[in-house]
């Protein structure tokens, strides 16, 4: 069962039993290994999270694969950058991670990669019309298990790291892969650390494994202020995605989170490039140039900004969506485990809360990434539309990916989700009133094409 809606523009992910199942993963492991084979390539290593589809899945994945000539390493159920890692440390030619990410409990989905880019936009449809038209390859595959690779990961995490006092950190794991890793690396290195949620269920039982969204961080804000420690950090289902909560219980944007870190990394390295997605605040791009940095904007999406950075050698880039690619120190790819004790690293030299970190920063009134629904089939026609009334009425209109229209005080984006049938939109501006007035003239156009 191979159904084409599955394969979206990152990553292949649809509901069980109804979208995917056995078949279905049999049938990518066939496709991809063969892609492999007619590439010259032959290796794959293969992991996947704690849904409770997820091992199944992976054996009828590995069947495919080998089926094709592939030699397949399975490495067990990991967090997503282990399996990256695995796909760097072990010199393999692709990577399968069955996860479906952050997504409700009655998902899977599939992410893949080659060598360290992810196979994405045309190539996952290539791989699609691969398998509608049965072009596989076949011999016979070996298949090998490493059970070792997590500890090597924590390992070189650990040496890469440098804590300077211990820092009193909770940790939410949201039930996904991550709980595993970052508290026990975290306390090698002398931190004190409260676990919540750190044990992987794929069930998700206590709340939805997405630290961007402030309810499902709420339990993290009131236990922090409670045990009065520094700094909480929220993990997604697969562990690429970070969320961090300050010592008085108040969440940070995805965008705050790159600018802490950014700052951090231009110290180091003055002068350099820093990319961020077109949802990040204009008081963050405005913060990297003022750091002596260079502020680069580019398209939303974690295979997109990857491509990018090795495309013109950049170290340091991220998105709102609280992916975080740090190839300064280490390997470049999406990693919340590494992200996350990176913070820490630099709360652990601040005398400073993490609450004043940007305390520096022009107060500016802004709205989180808000979502509108529109059918996957005309989401990119309205953004379309609304983007070229902008243009033919004079604004500054930045369209590398949708529609940001900056003002003198403020700017407002409108772009179509490339995961699920929403327009999303986000809005800035010196003052409440004008983010609202900006929000009204935006929505009043999107209204109009809905």
């Amino acid at each position: 069962m191979i159904k084409k809606e599955v394969f979206r523009q990152y990553d292949i992910r649809g509901i069980v039993n109804e979208e995917l199942n056995e078949e279905s993963y049999y049938l990518i492991g066939k496709g991809f290994g063969s892609m492999l084979r007619e590439k010259g390539l032959k290796t794959i290593v293969i992991g996947g999270d704690a849904r409770h589809t997820t091992r199944s899945f992976m054996d009828s994945f590995i069947r495919g694969a080998l089926e094709t000539g592939c030699d397949v390493t399975d490495i067990g159920l990991v967090a997503t950058p282990v399996l990256y890692f695995a796909i760097w440390k072990l010199n393999m030619d692709g990577g399968a991670m069955i996860t479906a990410s952050h997504n409700p409990s009655q998902y899977n989905g599939c992410k893949l990669n080659l060598g360290l880019g992810s196979v994405y936009a045309e190539a996952l449809q290539d791989l699609l019309q691969r398998i509608l038209d049965e072009r596989f390859t076949s011999g016979e595959g070996t298949l090998v298990k490493n059970d070792e690779i997590s500890d090597i990961y924590m390992n070189y995490i650990f040496d890469n790291i440098e804590i300077e006092r211990p820092v009193k950190v909770i940790v939410d794991g949201g039930n996904g892969m991550g709980g595993p890793y970052l508290p026990e690396i975290l306390r090698q290195k002398g931190c004190e650390v409260i676990e919540m949620y750190t044990d992987p269920d794929g069930d998700f039982p206590n709340h939805h494994p997405d630290p961007t969204i402030e309810k499902n961080m709420a339990d993290l804000s009131r236990d922090i202020v409670e045990a009065e420690y520094e700094v909480g950090i929220g993990l997604d289902g697969d562990a690429d995605r970070i969320g961090v909560v300050d010592e008085k219980g108040k969440m940070l944007y995805g965008d705050q989170i790159l600018n802490i870190l950014a700052r951090d990394y231009l110290k180091k390295n003055p002068g350099k490039s820093v990319i961020a997605d077109v949802k990040c605040s204009k008081v963050f791009f405005d913060d990297i140039e003022a750091y002596g940095g260079k502020a680069i904007m580019y398209k939303t999406g974690h295979a997109n900004i990857k491509m990018y950075m090795k495309e013109i050698g950049v170290e340091f880039a991220g998105e709102m969506s609280g992916h975080v690619f740090l190839g300064d120190r280490y390997l470049g790819f999406d990693d919340a485990i590494y992200a996350a004790c990176r913070f820490v690293e630099i709360v652990s030299k601040s005398t400073l809360p993490v609450s004043r970190f940007l305390a520096d920063q022009p107060k500016m009134y802004n709205t989180p990434e808000l979502h509108t629904k529109c059918e996957d089939s005309r989401k990119f026609e309205v953004v379309g539309k609304v983007c070229q009334e902008f243009k033919d009425e004079g604004y500054n209109v930045n369209d590398i990916d949708g529609a940001r229209i900056t003002f003198d005080d403020g700017w407002g984006l409108i772009r179509a989700s490339n995961t699920t049938p929403v327009l999303v939109t986000r809005y800035e501006a010196t003052t409440q009133e004008r983010m609202e007035e900006i929000r009204d003239l935006i929505e009043g156009k999107i209204n109009k094409y809905l």
